[in-house]
C-alpha cells in the first residue's frame, strides 16, 4: 500500500536570512511554490524565522541563524539554479506588486508597522486579518480588539487558553474573534483567507470547520442558491472549553443582516454540550439548519443533517444532484481496477472527515491519520488529511503546494493493491492556480489500472474556474462527483 509522504533530506541547501522583514503565511507559500517550479530546484522552503521553523529546516539538512523578525529563504539546488532562485524570491517580497501594489513609477507610501497605525491610516477598517507566527499572534489579536475591530486569526498553535482570553474578551466588546486557526471567512461579499467566488444571497454560514464553510457554500452556489456571509470560529470553538462562544455571536450576527433568512451551522459533529451551548442561544427570525458531519440521529432543537451535501440542499430547498450516470461511469471503470483497497488523499480536513464518515460503515476502520483504523498503513485501507501538521510543518497547504500528492500518486500508479483513488480539488483566492493540470499527470497514470474518483469545491467564477477543473480532471482519467459526499459514495460503489 501507499506510504505518506516521507520528504527527501536535502544535501545541496541554500539559505538566506532577510532581516527584519515580515510577510504572510500566504505570501510565503506562493513565492515558495514559484521558487519550486524553476529549472534546477529540487525543494524550496519559506518562513519565519521561528524557533520551530528553524527545527524543521535543521531536520531537513538546512541551518540558519534568524530571527522571529527575519525571513528565511532555503533552496536545494545546484549552485547556479540556487543562486538564481535566491535573489529572484527576495526580489519578489521585496517588489512594490508584493508589497502594496503599487504602479510603476508611483510614489510608495510606508507600510504601516501595527494594527493600531494601519486602523489609523485606513479609515473605516472594522477587520484585521492575523497571520504571524502562533506565539505572537494573541497579542496581535488583542491590539486589534483593542483598536475596535474583529479579527480574522489565521494563525495556529494559539494556545487554547489565548483563545478563550480573545473570545471572552470580543464578545465583552462585540467583536468577532475567528479563529484561531480559521481557514475561511466572507463578510460583506469580501473573502478571507481559502475563499471561494459564490453568489450573494440569503443562507448565512456560521462554521467550526473551513473546507466545510468552502463545500457548504459552493453546493449552495451550485443550487443557484447564493451565501450573506460566512462566519469562520476555527476547530475549538465547540468543545467543552469555549463553549461556543463565538459560533453564538457570529449566529447572531449573521441572522442579524436583514437579507439573511436561514442560517446553515456547519461542523463536525459537536459534543452535546455544543450542541446545548448552541440551542441555548438560537437567533430569532431565521431558518435553522446544521451540517453536522457524522451526526448520530440524536435529537436536537433544529434541522441537522450527516453530511455537507444534505444540509445545503435542505437549505437551498433542493434536492442532491443525481449521479446516476456517474454511477454508471463507476461500474464500466471496475474491470479496470485489480486491486481492492482505497487510498484517499486530501487536502481538505473537513472534506476527509465527512469521507470517512460515509466509507467507513461500509469499508471499517480506514488507516491514515483521518480514519479511525490503524495510524501504520499496513496494505488495507488508507485515507489521509493532508493538511495535518505532519505534512504541513515547515511546508505549504496542499490547497497550495501538490507535491506530497503527487508523489503520492505516483506510488499508487505502481501499486496493484491500490483499486480506488479518492481525493479533492479545492479552489478559491490562495489556492493553487490550477491544481487540476498539477494533479493531471499522476490521476492518468493511477487510471491506468484504478478508478480515480475526484471532487472539485469551487465555482465557475473562482480564479480557477471549477468548470475548466472539472474538464482538466475527467480528461485525466478521473470521474468527477458534484459533492465531496457523493465522491465518497461513489468510491464505496468502485469497491463493491
Amino acid at each position: 500500500m501507499v506510504q505518506p509522504y516521507v520528504r527527501r533530506r536535502g544535501v545541496s541547501w541554500h539559505v538566506r536570512v532577510i532581516a527584519n522583514r515580515y510577510a504572510d503565511s500566504v505570501r510565503l507559500m506562493s513565492i515558495a511554490r514559484a521558487v519550486r517550479e524553476r529549472d534546477g530546484v529540487t525543494r524550496c522552503e519559506l518562513g519565519m524565522g521561528t524557533p520551530a521553523n528553524l527545527g524543521v529546516l535543521a531536520g531537513y539538512g538546512a541551518h540558519a541563524e534568524a530571527t522571529p523578525g527575519d525571513v528565511v529563504i532555503a533552496v536545494d539546488a545546484h549552485d547556479g539554479a540556487a543562486a538564481d532562485a535566491l535573489a529572484w524570491a527576495e526580489q519578489e517580497l521585496s517588489s512594490s506588486s508584493a508589497s502594496d501594489g503599487g504602479a510603476a513609477g508611483t510614489t510608495r507610501r510606508a507600510r504601516p508597522r501595527s494594527v493600531a497605525a494601519a486602523a489609523r491610516e485606513l479609515d473605516g477598517a472594522n477587520v484585521a486579518l492575523i497571520s504571524v507566527p502562533g506565539e505572537y499572534a494573541a497579542l496581535e489579536a488583542h491590539r486589534a480588539l483593542s483598536s475596535g475591530m474583529h479579527v480574522f486569526l489565521f494563525s495556529d498553535h494559539v494556545p487554547l487558553e489565548a483563545e478563550l482570553e480573545l473570545k471572552r474578551r470580543g464578545g465583552e466588546l462585540g467583536l468577532l474573534v475567528m479563529g484561531p486557526e480559521c481557514g475561511t471567512a466572507m463578510l460583506g461579499g469580501v473573502g478571507l483567507g481559502f475563499a471561494n467566488v459564490v453568489r450573494p444571497g440569503p443562507v448565512g454560514i456560521v462554521a467550526a470547520a473551513g473546507t466545510g464553510a468552502q463545500e457548504s457554500a459552493c453546493l449552495l452556489d451550485a443550487a443557484g442558491v447564493g451565501v450573506s456571509h460566512i462566519v469562520g470560529v476555527g476547530g475549538r470553538d465547540l468543545s467543552a472549553e469555549v463553549g461556543a462562544l463565538m459560533f453564538r455571536a457570529g449566529m447572531h450576527m449573521v441572522a442579524g443582516d436583514p437579507g439573511t433568512d436561514t442560517l446553515l451551522l456547519v461542523s463536525k459533529s459537536p459534543t452535546p454540550a455544543g450542541v446545548r451551548a448552541i440551542a441555548a442561544d438560537l437567533p430569532d427570525g431565521v431558518r435553522i439548519v446544521a451540517a453536522f458531519v457524522g451526526w448520530d440521529g440524536a435529537p436536537a432543537p433544529f434541522e441537522v443533517h450527516p453530511t455537507l451535501e444534505a444540509a445545503a440542499a435542505a437549505a437551498a430547498g433542493t434536492n442532491p444532484p443525481d449521479v446516476s450516470d456517474l454511477e454508471r461511469a463507476v461500474d464500466a471503470r471496475g474491470g479496470v481496477a485489480s486491486g481492492k483497497h482505497l487510498l484517499g488523499l486530501f487536502s481538505g480536513g473537513s472534506l476527509a472527515h465527512e469521507a470517512v464518515t460515509l466509507l467507513e460503515p461500509g469499508l471499517g476502520p480506514i488507516a491514515g491519520n483521518a480514519g479511525h483504523g490503524p495510524a501504520r498503513v499496513d496494505g488495507g485501507h488508507a485515507l489521509f488529511d493532508l493538511g495535518e501538521a505532519e505534512y504541513t510543518q515547515g511546508r505549504p497547504h496542499p490547497m497550495v503546494d501538490l507535491d506530497v500528492r503527487t508523489g503520492m500518486l505516483e506510488r499508487a500508479a505502481e501499486d496493484d493493491r491500490v483499486g480506488c483513488v479518492l481525493l479533492d480539488v479545492v479552489l478559491g483566492f490562495a489556492a493553487h492556480p490550477d491544481p487540476a493540470a498539477g494533479l493531471a499527470e499522476g490521476i492518468r497514470r493511477v487510471s491506468d489500472r484504478a478508478v480515480v474518483i475526484a471532487h472539485v469545491c469551487g465555482t465557475p467564477d473562482d480564479p480557477q474556474d471549477s468548470v475548466r477543473q472539472t474538464a482538466t480532471l475527467t480528461e485525466g482519467g478521473a470521474i468527477v462527483a458534484p459533492s465531496n459526499a457523493a465522491a465518497a459514495r461513489l468510491a464505496l460503489r468502485a469497491l463493491s
